[in-house]
Parts: C-alpha cells; structure tokens; sequence
C-alpha cells in the first residue's frame, strides 16, 4: 500500500500540493486528472522517488517495482524486440550472462544460467515481446529492424512496448494513447485490464480511462480528491457537487442552453440510423455535464461560413492515391458538401492521413481528378502543422501575419478564448507545451475562416477542457469536417457519418463506432480462407520481381504453421500421459515449450495473414 499523508510540494512560486492526502491499495487502476500544470507529473515523480515532498508523509515500500514509459528513445543498432527485452532487466542481464558463458564454454555457469533463465519466465520472454510489439501495430518482420530506423511516433510506441514487457508491481502511464490509431488503443485497453499490478494513468482520453480504470484522482486547488468508478460516473459526481456549489451562476446556464439547443436541433433532423442516435446520447449525456466546463478558459467558435452554394465543395473521382510508385488507395472516390461531418475508420497505416492530405492538397493524386468548388476554404490540422509554427515568434505574431491590418485589440481577444492571455500571447512559443502549440495550431486555422475542416488527430496533446472546447465548437461549426481521430467521444459527439479506410479501398460505413470495431475484426477473420484460395487458384501465373519474394516467404510461414502445428500436438499428446505430473521438472519444462510453441504459432500466422494481404493488393 502506497499512504500519501498531507504532503506539500512546491516547485519554484508554484504551490502544486497543500496538504493533500491519497492512499493507493494493491491492484487499484486509478486515472489521474486536472487541469495541465496541477502536479499529475509531479504526482508520478514522487512516487518514482524523483520529487521530494516539502512537508508530510509519503510512504511508499522500498521493494516497490515500478515500471514507466521513457520519454527518449535512443537512436540504437539494437532490433525493436531486443529493445523491448530489455525492459525485463532481469531477464536481459541473465541472457547477457548467458551468451558470454557460451562463448567461454563454460558449462557450469550456462547449467545455472538456464536456470535462472526459467525462474523468470525467460523461455517465453522473446515470443511474449514479440506478441506486445504485434498488438502495438508492428509488422512481424518490423520487430527485427534496428531500433534507429523507426520514426518518431514508432520509437515511442517501442518504449511503451518496454515498460509493458519490465515486472512490476505499480505501473506509470503518462498520455499512453498518444500516437495509437483506435485500434492499437482498443488493443491496450485490453492489455491493460488484465495486468495485476497497481496502474495510474494520466490521460484526456475520456474513454480509454472508461474501459480501463475503476477510480478517479481529480487533482484540483492543490488537493487531491479520489473518486470510486470510471471517467463517466466521475463527471456525474463531479458535475452534481458544481451544481450544489453554485447552481445559479449564469455562464452555466447559458452553456447549458447552449447544448440544449444544439441536441434539439440535432434531434429534429436525426435519422434512425446508429450513429445519429450515439451522437444523439453523447450530447444529451454532455449537456448534463455542462456546469464542469462552465469555468473553462477556453471559448473559441469558428466563424459563419456564409456558403452560398450547396454544391460539392471538394471532391476527388477515381483516384489512386500513394507516394511515387508506392499505392496505399485505389479507385477513390470521395465527396464533401456543406454541413457534411465524416468520421474516418481504419487500422493504422492503412490510408486515413492519406486520404486527408489528399484531400488538403498537400500530395498529388498518382491518378484521377480532384474537383474543388470556387468557395473552398480549407483548414487543415495536423502534427505537421504544429511543427511548422515559427518557434521563435509569439501567437500573437502569428495570427498577425494573417491579418496585418486587423486591429490589436481583436487579435488579442481572439487568442484570449483560446487562453493566450496577457503577456502569454506575446511570449515566443518555443518552450511552449505540445497542448498551447496544439491550441495555437488550431487557433491559426479558426483564425482563417475555413468552410471545410480536414483534422489529422486534432486532441493530440490537448487536455480535457480544450477537448470539450472543440468538441463544442464543432458542434456548432457550420462548414464540413472531416476526421481521422483515436478520440471516440470527439467522434460521437461531432460526426454524423463514417467511411472505413482499409485494404486499399474507401468506402462509407452504416454504422457506429462499436459496429465498426465488430466489423474490422470479422473482416480481418474473414481475411484469411479468402487468401488462401486466391494464392492456390493462380499457381502458375506469372509474378513480378516484387511479388515472387512474398510468394515464397508465404510459403514458408504456411511450412512453419504446418510444423509448429505438428509440434503442438505432440506436445498435447505428451502432457496427456498421468505419469508426467509426477515429474515436476520435466512437467514445467513440457508446459514451457508447449507456451513457447503457441506464441510462436500465434506471431507466424500473423504474418502469414499480412503477407496475404500485400500479395492480394498487388493483384
């Protein structure tokens, strides 16, 4: 048990607790939340013995495992799986020992060695990285490259896979989903429901911590208040004690009207279709939760469109999109209107940035039309948009260079609904946090007027108040928008429509988020009878230079299943005899392998169906 008892911390001028108290049980999955700037990060270094309190108790067990996530990856030879053992130190430390006493010959040390080696589950420790890496979105035959030939949101995805793999006892997430598609968050959520230890996260996911914690830390005028039940119940309670404190307050009852308004309007012209009717609950259940962000410092809206015309705003016809002679989609056609809200689905590298970047004009179609109406008024938010902000001027020069003339005042109000306020707006921006340079990023867009809105994860780095301020803003956004986002609340409560990008193809989708997830997982089931009969139903065509490879390395992986599925059964055959369960060692030594062998089964069919699905796209 972990017993914070009134502690104090101060760092700087900066007052984060006073007196503030929180007891951590065995096996709790606790989300962290406030405001950006509150102590959650602070809150993680005490506890990792990096922070100090200035005043009372925190007891925390010297024997006490914690596992983390690094915020660096170095640029290393290393291969991702290796990089992911290494995470289990004592696992790495004991194969390290091991290969040098191979190469010594010693046969004593390796005899010892190999038992250490089963004492910490080492047999299976490579088949068991290899399984995190596969749930992360890496390809099988990525986990065997070097670790320096990964980007950015790769590497990152490389040291959460790390911390999942290191024992432990209390585990630390800070943002976990960041850089996830949804179906590597979904994929996690999971993960994380089934580990045994003590887990606090610090997220503005709102439904991640709803599938994945039982109690909340709301971290709030230096204290800290816990909270039994997920992120939805939290706002429950949260919102009720607001409303006992201050029912009357009058920036709280025109938010709530606000959102009243816009769930009749919605209502009025809402189909039966699923995904109107989730919108429909998402906003009745947030128009209850008003007064939470009564107080918000954000409150941006986007300026009227004053479209004149119904017509196609953009539109893209029998298109092949991709980079050079690499095709990601084919037969491509996509249309946008005024008012229309379209949500795109699909797994991670399968086309949604794609898409939208083709759509922003940021890269040539390889093939097709793209038509865009006289009125179009782009804005489009990605992480390159963030990047390309000069870090050595202010927002306010920013949004300046926009509109020379417009007079201070109102770029100074502007920004102030977007909580630039005072001297802040005239500060230069580089040591900025990845939320204000987020924020700044879609204050330039608004600032534009655009009647279309392409956004590319737009809640990246943006705490719950600035989420709920877009949502909100979208809301009532008359243009069209168009959205690749993991964030599931941001789609449900904005997005009336959704496409699935996937195996080459766009297409729309009747369906809601939980209908979409349903059907991704029987089309990738579906996937793997469907492969197998187009490879055998063509044995003697001929194959391009690029093609005859995957052929054969298929081949192989279908050889591999047949023999790991041979050696399975030998093994069940094996463990079926009473005789062996008197024999303890060789008993643990039979249940080792026959795991080993069923990961290894697992990861090699895998791959076959990845291998399936480059051959059948070359087709």
């Amino acid at each position: 048990m972990i017993n914070l008892k009134n502690i104090s911390l101060q760092l700087g001028t900066k007052v984060l607790f006073k007196d503030a108290s929180l007891i951590i049980n065995r096996s709790d999955k606790i989300g962290i939340i406030g405001k950006n700037g509150v102590g959650k990060s602070s809150l993680f270094a005490i506890l990792q013995g990096e922070a100090h309190v200035d005043k009372g108790d925190a007891e925390i067990p010297n024997s006490l495992c914690i596992s983390t996530v690094k915020q660096e990856t170095p640029s290393l030879d290393c291969s991702a799986v290796d990089y992911v053992l290494m995470g289990d130190t004592a696992y790495w430390k004991i194969e390290q020992a091991l290969l040098k006493a191979e190469a010594e010959e010693d046969g004593h040390k390796i005899a010892d060695l190999h038992m250490d080696l089963a004492n910490v589950d080492g047999y299976t420790a490579r088949s068991r990285a290899a399984e995190l890496l596969h749930g992360l979105g890496f390809a099988y035959e990525a986990i065997e490259q070097p670790v320096k030939s990964f980007s950015g949101g790769w590497r990152m995805r490389l040291n959460l896979a790390q911390a999942l793999m290191a024992p432990s006892d209390i585990m630390l997430l800070d943002e976990p989903t960041n850089h996830l598609d949804m179906e590597t968050v979904i994929w996690l959520e999971q993960w994380l429901k089934t580990y045994p230890g003590i887990l606090l996260v610090i997220s503005h996911d709102k439904e991640f911590l709803d599938n994945v914690i039982t109690s909340i830390v709301h971290i709030e005028q230096q204290k800290m208040t816990r909270f039994k039940g997920d992120f939805t119940s939290f706002e429950r309670q949260y919102a009720e004690q607001l409303m006992q404190q201050s029912a009357a307050v009058e920036k709280q009852q025109r938010e709530k009207a606000h959102i009243q308004s816009f769930v009749d309007r919605f209502r009025a012209k809402a189909s039966k279709a699923r995904q109107a009717q989730s919108r429909l609950k998402a906003l009745e259940r947030f128009e209850d939760l008003a007064p939470i962000y009564a107080n918000s410092p954000f409150t941006f809206s986007f300026f009227e469109t004053h479209l004149k015309s119904q017509a196609y705003l953009l539109q893209i016809k029998d298109a092949t999109l991709g980079y050079g002679e690499k095709v990601i989609l084919e037969d491509v056609n996509f249309a946008i209107s005024p008012g229309d809200r379209i949500g795109l689905l699909g797994p991670n590298g399968a086309g949604k940035s794609t898409l939208i970047k083709a759509l922003a004009q940021s890269i040539p179609l390889l093939k097709g039309e793209l038509l865009a109406n006289d009125q179009l008024k782009l804005g489009y938010f990605s992480q390159h948009q963030m990047e390309s902000l000069n870090e050595k001027e202010s927002a306010f020069w920013h949004i300046q260079q926009l509109s020379p003339k417009v007079r201070d005042l109102d770029i100074r109000n502007f920004l102030g609904s977007f909580d630039f306020v005072s001297e802040r707006a005239f500060e230069p921006i580089g040591k900025f946090s990845g939320g204000e340079k987020a924020r700044l990023a879609l204050a330039v867009i608004v600032w534009q007027k655009p009647n279309v809105l392409l956004l590319d994860e737009p809640t990246n780095h943006l705490d719950m108040d600035m989420r709920e301020a877009l949502v909100c803003a979208l809301q009532d956004y008359e243009g069209a928008v168009i959205t690749v986002s993991h964030d599931r609340h941001l789609l449900r409560s904005t997005m009336d429509q959704f496409y699935t990008v996937f195996a080459g193809k766009v297409a729309q989708f009747d369906g809601d988020i939980e209908d979409y997830s349903a059907w991704l997982a029987q089309e990738l089931k579906d996937a793997k009878p469907k492969k197998i009969a187009a490879v055998k139903a063509e044995p003697k065509q001929e194959r391009n230079n690029t093609k005859k490879p995957l052929l054969q390395k298929l081949k192989k992986a279908e050889a591999e299943i047949e023999a790991l599925q041979a050696e399975l059964k030998l093994l069940q055959e094996d463990l079926s005899h009473p005789e062996r369960y008197s024999q303890a060692n060789a008993l643990q030594e039979l249940m080792n392998k026959q795991t080993t062998c069923q990961n290894k089964l697992a990861l090699v069919e895998a791959s076959w169906l990845e291998l399936s699905e480059q051959i059948e796209s070359m087709e």
